[in-house]
């Protein structure tokens, strides 16, 4: 597989540890994901990742390393070394959250596809068992829905079994869950079909129902942080913000190289 050179400079700067570190110090949260969390560069704005605004409700403290990469499973973000390379940084008592499943479910693709019952899980177990061997704790965390609705207005789900298959694996290998599937289809269905619109990325040129714009990818950063709180992965004085509301212009997208 050929690396752009974006993607080779993102693997450079992931393979360096953070500097100044302390066992009392900064933690960083480690993110491995798809698209809808991962660093989106101004050629694709207003695309936004959950993950570039995920910062805005952790104290100092935490450092935010996002490693999610557009179109990866958890297959093939393994099979491409991307996984050895994000263990090669982490440090005890750091995070990896982990959100796949967009991906994993392109059955005619083989580099990407695995079976909710199975080879989802064998793969996920990598993650969690590759954070562990390194004195960090891993988090799943269920696939954000997309924008679906059925003809009577309600908010349909998409991952086909695959929550139910990571919510299987967390409570048996006791892996803390951040059940973002459940959370975002709520929300969608409380916002409805048309002001859904506005936190997907719709533009004059596309409507995209997957991806998010900084308002959205803001929506669901602020679920993910609820839920490291709600499940004690982090104290209540790790997050800041929860219940304020963020501008939209705090994102920013890094020139694209």
């Amino acid at each position: 597989m050929s690396l752009t050179r974006r993607q080779v400079t993102s693997a450079a700067l992931a393979a360096v540890p953070l500097a100044g570190r302390s066992p009392g110090g900064q933690r960083t949260l480690h993110i491995a994901g798809d698209s809808t969390a991962a660093q989106k560069y101004a050629d694709a704005a207003p695309e936004t990742g959950w993950g570039m605004a995920l910062p805005f409700f952790l104290r100092r403290g935490i450092a935010v390393s996002n490693q999610a990469v557009n179109g990866r499973s958890s297959k093939s973000f393994v099979d491409e070394g991307r996984l050895d390379a994000l263990l090669a940084t982490v440090r005890p008592h750091d995070l990896l959250l982990v959100q796949f499943a967009h991906n994993d479910e392109k059955s005619d693709d083989p580099t990407r596809y695995t079976e909710p019952w199975s080879t989802y899980q064998d793969y996920l177990r990598r993650y969690i068992e590759g954070a562990r061997a390194h004195g960090a704790r891993p988090v799943l965390a269920t696939p954000v829905e997309r924008r679906r609705f059925d003809a009577d207005g309600n908010a349909v789900p998409t991952q086909g079994d695959y929550p139910a298959a990571m919510r299987a694996l967390a409570a048996r290998e006791r892996v803390a869950l951040l059940d973002i599937e459940a959370l975002s289809l709520a929300l969608w269905q409380a916002l409805g079909a048309e002001a859904t619109k506005t936190y997907f990325n719709w533009t004059d040129t596309e409507q995209d129902n997957t991806h998010f714009n900084p308002p959205g990818a803001i929506a669901v950063a602020r679920l993910v942080a609820q839920e490291l709180l709600r499940t004690r992965v982090l104290a209540r004085h790790d997050a800041v913000r929860l219940h304020e509301d963020i501008p939209a212009s705090w994102i920013t997208w890094p020139p694209a190289s």
